[in-house]
């Protein structure tokens, strides 16, 4: 994990908010000490969810969207080291691992234009080296027997989510999207918008679902494609479910668990799919922040859910007086994950 800048108890500390009577995460979380291996360190340690944080727009960029993803993880984390330690909230079942070191790349990215071919190359390649360190350190989480939680960085990161825990686990494992979008285009070179159909075609992704698809995003040539597909891709859209009414929100959701519940899986979030959040392709119109909350705790309580990536919200996009918001938002989903996962309420 050279790739790995560890989190330290210094940095926690700095970004905890301490009040007399209060116990905040930060001050409960683990981190992993400076002289302690990482793997045998998580293997042996009592929490059971590792947080991960992918500091990167560059898949972004080489998908024509607004750069900004980089910033979710500092913001997630200050917003989750103050969350409540209670009887709902445990911050002691949580490793925060660190960040990946994508400072070289994000440097190389900042003069290119994705409008250039030869430069739109380049943002693909870089893309490829961040793919290879995500599935690296995904897998030696997973291979711990932990549940990582993934935050930042654009959908790119995706492929390096599957990959990973499928060679973790030996084989391929399904995934479901929660998506305004399928990300699964064509393979034209890695970016934000081709995670799904990369891992797919290379034998890593089993099964998917997009859940929530916007059919006016959509291209004629995607859905062609999943079409064809069916029996391993399926989707839904937000129109017939929350517009026509032709769907129910219940329903779906037990539809797209029984789709992919047969092996593990992956829960994918992009936070472009709710309105209003600031993100690369932000959108007026979507399901909820509470839906969402509902979506991720319903596919948290299964037991084939091996992982949660929350990606694509865009701090930095939002005015400065409210972008710490898309990190409280994001301590919200990790909570609402870890409950389900854990079943954390407890008689008192």
């Amino acid at each position: 994990m050279d790739k790995l800048i560890r989190f330290t108890s210094s940095c926690l500390s700095k970004i905890t908010n301490y009040r007399s009577g209060e116990v905040k995460f930060g001050e409960k979380m683990t981190v992993i000490p400076n002289d302690a291996d990482i793997i045998p360190f998580l293997v042996s340690c009592e929490q059971q969810f590792v947080l991960f944080g992918i500091p990167e727009d560059i898949g972004v960029r080489a998908n024509y969207g607004r750069p900004g993803t980089n910033s979710a993880w500092e913001s997630a984390i200050k917003s989750i080291a103050n969350i409540q330690h209670n009887r709902f909230n445990k911050g002691s079942q949580i490793v925060v691992l660190g960040h990946l070191d994508a400072s070289v790349e994000m440097l190389e990215v900042q003069n290119l234009d994705f409008n250039k071919t030869d430069d739109r190359k380049k943002m693909s390649d870089l893309v490829v080296k961040i793919d290879k360190e995500v599935a690296h350190i995904i897998t030696q989480i997973v291979k711990a027997g932990k549940t990582p939680i993934i935050i930042g960085g654009g959908h790119n990161n995706a492929y390096g989510n599957i990959k990973g825990t499928a060679l973790a686990k030996g084989k391929p494992i399904n995934a479901i999207n929660f998506d305004a979008h399928s990300d699964f285009r064509i393979l034209e070179g890695r970016h934000s918008g081709n995670g799904f159909s990369y891992a797919f075609e290379e034998g890593f992704l089993k099964k998917y679902f997009i859940f929530g698809l916007h059919e006016s995003y959509t291209s004629k040539s995607v859905l062609t494609e999943l079409k064809k597909l069916q029996e391993r891709v399926q989707f839904n859209t937000y129109d017939e479910v929350n517009i026509r009414k032709e769907k129910s929100f219940e329903n779906e959701l037990l539809y797209a668990k029984n789709f992919i519940n047969n092996d593990f899986f992956g829960i994918e979030i992009d936070l472009d799919a709710i309105p209003n959040i600031p993100s690369s392709a932000m959108t007026l119109s979507g399901f909820s922040v509470e839906e969402l909350r509902r979506f991720i705790y319903y596919f948290g309580k299964n037991e084939n859910a091996t992982y949660l990536h929350i990606c694509e919200g865009a701090p930095s996009l939002d005015n400065d007086k409210n972008n710490h918001l898309v990190g409280k938002l994001i301590g919200y989903l990790v909570t609402d994950f870890i409950k389900a996962k854990t079943s954390l309420i407890e008689v008192v």
